[in-house]
């Protein structure tokens, strides 16, 4: 592939992301809706709200953008674009066909991990940077979150790494061709749950939104931030949540592999399944105390990936 060949493709997927994050915002209004017994987006776009993500866009791009007097200006600007960026950066390495992938690398697994864990320096300068108590303290929590569950995070994604012997995502895929990682005994579907809690916690979803708690927080990190600089927030909460959707379907739900469909569908299929399922615990759970979810992660997550791992090298190096 040619230098303008990358170009052009990198243009047509970072347009389609952005486009498919957009109408994942009304996908989780309606999905929310129907779970409490409300219509949901309505009136825009009727009779189903079909262009209610076009009016929001519209609306926060009218928004007068606001810097306070007191803040560090070149930071606080910095913030927003930063965490976008690394949100996005992601999905050059995740193959969304069995042969197409922007960046095909040995290590697209470890790489793709090492981006993501780079968003939480956007978090912490956009609360620093905000010279506000309430942010500064929600960047802190947000930091910790992530630093601490980045720990389960990485053993659980090890596992399909193990199981499949290479950190290139095409290799993971092929080696699910008789059976998906989560169907592999016990240690598969330890392994995926445990993802999907450290993914959610990583990505500040309920049950472990502590940085956005509105009884002490107000809003969060981002209680500063207006118009599209608010946006940008919320464009790297969901670009890094349709990461993870993906990255569950490729290492766990043999990504684009299935029978009479094309391998674009069957990962869409997959991707969107583990959206709804992500969607249906953040309506359905409460959201944790901070002491509660440190507990979790340091008293039972990293514990259980760990001696998971093990297992899984074991019995990976005793088949052979």
């Amino acid at each position: 592939m040619t230098f303008a060949e990358s170009v052009s493709h990198g243009a047509i997927l970072l347009g389609a992301i952005i486009g498919v994050v957009t109408y994942l915002t009304w996908v989780e209004r309606k999905f929310s809706g129907r779970l409490q017994s409300r219509i949901g987006p309505y009136l825009v776009g009727r009779p189903h709200g079909w262009l209610q993500p076009i009016a929001d866009a519209l609306k926060l791009l009218s928004k007068e953008d606001i810097t306070p007097t007191k803040t560090d200006r070149f930071l606080f600007n910095l913030a927003p674009i930063w965490v976008v960026v690394m949100s996005l950066l992601g999905f050059a390495f995740l193959p969304l066909t069995i042969n197409w992938v922007l960046v095909n690398i040995d290590l697209g697994l470890l790489y793709f991990s090492a981006i993501g864990s780079l968003i939480v320096i956007g978090v912490f300068i956009a609360g620093w940077a905000s010279n506000n108590k309430y942010a500064l303290l929600s960047a802190l929590r947000a930091a910790a979150q992530i630093v601490a569950y980045e720990v389960p995070l990485l053993l659980s994604l090890l596992v399909p790494a193990v199981l499949a012997g290479s950190l290139n995502f095409q290799d993971i895929i092929l080696a699910q061709e008789k059976y998906w990682f989560i169907l592999f005994p016990v240690v598969g579907q330890i392994s995926g749950i445990t993802f999907l809690l450290a993914a959610l916690a990583e990505g500040n979803r309920i049950p472990f939104d502590l940085s956005e708690a509105e009884s002490e927080l107000v809003a969060g990190f981002n209680i500063e931030y207006s118009g599209m600089k608010f946006a940008y927030f919320y464009l790297g909460e969901y670009a890094h949540l349709l990461a993870v959707s993906i990255l569950v379907s490729i290492l766990f739900l043999g990504g684009p592999l299935g029978p009479l469909l094309s391998g674009g569908v069957w990962i869409a299929l997959k991707t969107l399944i583990v959206f709804l399922i992500v969607l249906w615990i953040r309506w359905s759970f409460l959201r944790l105390r901070i002491d509660q979810m440190m507990m979790l992660n340091w008293k039972v997550l990293v514990p259980l990936t760990l001696g998971n791992l093990l297992v899984a090298g074991l019995w990976v190096s005793l088949s052979r």
